[in-house]
């Protein structure tokens, strides 16, 4: 077997690198479910905000007395929501209703006789909601299409950066990276999946000890004891051994 490695920057493409095609399948099939996990949420959200900003902008303030208040217990009020009955005139019309939805804490002030500020939608006059509730409600609807939009653009970073993670730790090796002859520090691991193991080389009569990383069941491209392997430019550290099946499909065999 001889070898015929052309010098760097060497004509590598991500489609050679054994692996990495699958990685990328496996990154836009996860990027596509989150984009329609999304997707989904955006249009539940979406009708969601557009009904509240409907309301927002209907609805008309209407003076209402309080009938009775329903207050969950006083140890989980922190927080909580309390239901009203009220009784208001809208058009004309007297109306009373129960459960209408606010603060526990403002509620715990309200008596039998209390004023409070309506919002009624003059299309449903008979489902008032309490003011203060509503506009508190509205703003963190408002919040929805930005939390939406931040989580498509975290999804198509975290894939640019995957994309960019496998770039460098698998093609840049091959294209720029030094070709060293290894002396692993043991004997190689076996394992299922990919295994790091500590090796050294020399250069200029100088060690370098670093990790290597090879692939499971592949025959490295061996010298004696030694194995092939390009450092990693970024991190010179690492190193990945080179296996004759990716030498051959890179060109590197005569």
């Amino acid at each position: 077997m001889q070898l015929a490695i052309p010098h760097a920057p060497r004509q590598v493409r991500l489609t050679q690198v054994p692996g990495a095609v699958g990685r990328v399948v496996r990154g836009v099939l996860l990027g596509l479910v989150a984009v329609a996990l999304l997707g989904t949420g955006a249009g539940w959200a979406g009708r969601f905000f557009v009904e509240e900003q409907g309301f927002a902008a209907r609805a008309e303030e209407v003076e209402g007395l309080v009938v009775a208040s329903r207050l969950p217990p006083l140890d989980a009020r922190d927080g909580a929501e309390a239901a009203l009955e009220v009784l208001y005139t809208f058009a004309e019309a007297e109306h009373s209703v129960s459960g209408v939805r606010t603060f526990a804490e403002y509620a715990e002030g309200l008596g039998r006789g209390a004023r409070v500020t309506l919002l009624v939608d003059p299309a449903m006059p008979d489902r008032p909601r309490e003011a203060g509730f509503a506009r508190s409600r509205a703003m963190r609807v408002g919040l929805l299409p930005w939390g939406i939009g931040l989580g498509v653009l975290v999804a198509a970073g975290y894939f640019a950066w995957e994309m960019r993670r496998l770039w460098r730790s698998e093609v840049e090796p091959l294209r720029l990276g030094a070709l060293v002859w290894l002396t692993p520090d043991g004997p190689l691991p076996e394992a299922r999946g990919e295994v790091s193991f500590p090796a050294h080389y020399f250069r200029q009569d100088v060690k370098h000890a670093v990790r290597a990383r090879v692939r499971p069941g592949r025959a490295p491209v061996r010298n004696g004891e030694k194995v092939l392997a390009a450092v990693v430019p970024r991190q010179p550290g690492w190193a990945r051994v080179i296996d004759q099946d990716l030498a051959g499909v890179l060109g590197w065999l005569r």
